[in-house]
């Protein structure tokens, strides 16, 4: 949610006034703890940075039968 600058204000708002029915005066009243909890648990492990996902993809690569169709390696 956060950037080089700075919170996505338009999909927090969405987020509090269309997924959780929040109204303005409620979500400004909200800490940032209190609205994190309103979002439910954290939904799994965060994804992969680019260079673990390389190193996954090397370790694991596609690979093709010879009919050229997926297959695990």
């Amino acid at each position: 949610m956060s950037g080089a600058k700075g919170f996505d204000w338009p999909a927090l708002m969405r987020v509090a006034f269309h997924g959780l029915g929040l109204n303005p005066a409620e979500f400004w009243a909200l800490t940032p703890s209190e609205f994190l909890i309103l979002l439910g648990p954290e939904s799994g492990a965060a994804p992969l940075r680019r260079d673990a996902f390389e190193a996954h993809l090397a370790r694991f690569p596609d690979t093709k039968d010879e009919d050229g169709h997926d297959r695990d390696g």
